[in-house]
């Protein structure tokens, strides 16, 4: 049997992206191994999404993360090159904007106050300012909207996952094609994980960033987790009539789209009634047809006329809780730790995440960004964290 000081259940960009920052720490001097069942990432939710960064939430953690994503997205080359090859990773930097009605304004302003005082460049725009702006918009039946004016914008996904993972390699964390199969527990500690091919591999730690896959990992240790599997679409498509310096828009309604070299994609959540537990990737195409659709016509007069060209589907680890993550050591098992349910969060939240987690497992206390209120203690209590501003 192999042992290791910390054995990572997931290497996708959550996961790779703890191996890095454990790694890198100058206190750290113990073995990492991360299971990883697919390396290729072809089915992987963080793969499959939209790729977005945004500092506009209604909770102050999840603001403070998402400045440290796009400030370490932006200076990557310090963080994730090798050797030879500087990192790289194109920061589309376009911003968010949030619409709202009359009835929403309210809550775009409260948050918006809030970004500012955290440090976000965030700006709230009546219909004369959002009309100057985007000339395109359609703006008769809004009150006004909040729009990121810096450090807002999307990313190549898969890439960010890739330097995380090429630079954790790189500092000695070894990968295994493999897939957690059960856990041995003695007393309040995980002892080893046994992998599908047979392996039993002992571990100082054990951390979960199994994704939608999550809730099937903690129960293996006696844990019941609130992350379900949910399917998201996101459909592409063309306009022949270009709108220029289109941020990532998201109506009222909860449809969003935002530019893709020349073309579009889009999507809107379902809501809860029509949003079961699903690990397929089929695509539901009448969702483009009878909600998305309509809207974007109705918002942007230029999207009356549009060519649906394809899509694809991807996957959310979902919290049922709160849509919020769940982070941090287990209570009653000294050495289980959860980094799960991002709800759509967890691409842009990585960075951040992954030096919290880090911090946990080398010192035993958050360092910088005190995530204590994500911890699975208010899964015990029932107590949801509220975040207004999903998406």
């Amino acid at each position: 049997m192999q042992s290791a000081d910390i054995v990572i259940v997931g290497g996708g960009v959550i996961g790779s992206a703890i191996a890095y920052f454990t790694a890198n720490d100058p206190d750290f001097r113990g073995r990492i191994v991360v299971v990883e069942k697919d390396p290729s990432y072809a089915d992987a939710a963080t793969s499959r999404a939209a790729g977005g960064i945004r500092q506009q939430f209604s909770t102050p953690e999840n603001i403070r993360m998402s400045m440290f994503g796009s400030a370490f997205v932006k200076a990557i080359a310090d963080h994730l090159s090798l050797p030879g090859e500087r990192a790289a990773l194109p920061f589309v930097e376009q911003g968010y904007l949030f619409l709202a009605t009359e009835a929403g304004m309210p809550v775009l302003a409260r948050n918006q106050a809030l970004q500012t005082e955290l440090g976000a460049k965030i700006a709230l725009l009546d219909p004369p300012a959002l009309r100057e702006r985007f000339p395109w918009l359609n703006t008769a039946d809004l009150a006004g909207g909040s729009f990121g004016l810096a450090n807002e914008g999307w990313i190549d996904p898969y890439s960010l996952l890739q330097a995380f993972r090429r630079k954790a390699v790189s500092l000695g964390v070894r990968y295994l094609k493999d897939e957690a199969a059960g856990l041995e527990r003695a007393g309040a500690r995980i002892a080893a994980i046994t992998l599908a091919s047979g392996e039993t591999v002992g571990c100082g730690a054990l951390v979960n960033t199994a994704g939608i896959n999550a809730a099937r990992i903690a129960a293996m240790a006696g844990i019941e987790l609130p992350v379900r599997p949910r399917k998201r679409f996101v459909y592409v498509f063309d306009c022949r009539a270009p709108i220029q310096q289109a941020p990532l828009l998201i109506d009222p309604t909860g449809v969003y789209f935002r530019p893709e070299g020349i073309n579009y994609i889009c999507g809107v959540s379902p809501d809860e009634a029509n949003d079961p537990d699903c690990t397929d990737l089929e695509v539901e195409y009448g969702l483009f047809e009878e909600v998305v659709w309509p809207v974007l016509a109705h918002r942007v007069p230029a999207f009356e006329a549009i060519k649906l060209l394809r899509a694809w589907a991807g996957h959310y680890d979902y919290n049922t809780l709160d849509q919020n993550a769940i982070l941090g050591r287990v209570p009653g098992l000294e050495n289980f730790y959860l980094a799960n349910g991002f709800s759509g969060h967890g691409l842009q939240q990585s960075p951040a995440v992954g030096r919290a987690i880090s911090e946990l497992l080398v010192h035993g206390a958050y360092r910088t960004i005190d995530l204590t209120r994500f911890g699975y203690e208010r899964v015990l209590a029932n107590r949801p964290l509220a975040e207004l501003n999903v998406v």
